[in-house]
């Protein structure tokens, strides 16, 4: 008697187990932030550049941002190597009213990168002050350090001087110091003081922890108090004291690392001190909110 050949039960062989992801090198970060930290371009621009078929690593042109390097790995732009990484810096603008706050306009108006001094080295902006608006300005090399100074978590306090048109009192600031609310968007408390009427105008003190566009024109415009003028006068710790209009000064190493202490990366630079405003400069790329 005849049958199909027996075949044994044998218990199916395990699969392999799949390799574990490669975790990054230590000290290894993302080519397009290690090129932005050299203070060449943004991580955009980088980005671009990568795309465009620029930039070499290790002598390879490589052609997608998704690489990590470490400092071991030798990079170039154009065929030229990366510039070493910059210490953190920081500067204290006095940014004049008429000026944008913006790399390039689209309305073709004159930006503050157009007035910086031409020796100062790529910066970005810490914040914004609207085209109207004037007074502090920090400027600084590291977009880390930008985007921390930016969080509300910062808690950093900024003060104003605001000219208002009109007779304030008491009763018309409440709603801005117990937190008013516009158009559906609901702002925090503000810290505002009458300082004094000069005839049809009032100057006041403002104090805010956000930075939401227009903030303040936009909340003294809803208590009937249109305002003419505001200048900032100081950014957290920073001060504008009497720099001059259109001047830039480095705020010196130890005082950032006594101001800053653990939101720096890296041992801020020499300081240099600019005074005179030339007529064009370095470009960065700023963000946040203007007031």
């Amino acid at each position: 008697m005849t049958g199909k050949p027996r075949r044994d039960k044998r218990p199916p062989r395990p699969k392999p187990d799949p390799a574990p992801a490669t975790a990054a090198p230590a000290g290894s970060e993302r080519i397009a932030r290690r090129i932005a930290r050299a203070g060449v371009a943004s991580r955009r621009e980088a980005e671009r550049m990568i795309a465009a078929g620029r930039v070499k690593v290790n002598g390879r042109r490589i052609d997608t941002p998704a690489l990590n390097v470490t400092p071991a790995d030798r990079i170039e732009i154009d065929d030229v190597p990366l510039p070493e990484i910059e210490p953190v810096r920081m500067w204290r603008y006095h940014k004049p009213a008429g000026l944008v706050t913006s790399e390039h306009d689209e309305k073709g108006r004159p930006t503050i990168f157009d007035h910086l001094p031409e020796d100062l080295p790529r910066v970005l902006t810490v914040g914004r002050l609207d085209i109207n608006s004037e007074g502090l300005l920090l400027l600084t090399n590291d977009g880390a350090l930008k985007r921390r100074l930016e969080l509300p978590a910062t808690g950093w306090l900024r003060k104003y001087r605001v000219r208002v048109h009109g007779k304030p009192t008491e009763s018309m600031l409440a709603p801005l110091r117990e937190g008013i609310e516009i158009e559906g968007e609901r702002f925090q408390p503000m810290e505002v003081t009458l300082d004094r009427q000069q005839g049809s105008n009032a100057w006041l003190t403002v104090g805010l922890r956000e930075g939401r566009k227009r903030e303040i024109r936009r909340a003294f415009e809803a208590i009937g108090l249109p305002v003419n003028r505001l200048i900032r006068i100081s950014y957290g710790p920073f001060q504008l004291g009497d720099l001059p209009k259109g001047a830039v000064a480095e705020i010196r190493p130890r005082v950032l690392r006594d101001q800053l202490g653990a939101l720096l990366e890296r041992d801020p630079a020499p300081a240099r001190k600019i005074r005179r405003p030339a007529r064009s400069g370095r470009r960065g790329r700023p963000a946040g909110k203007s007031v």
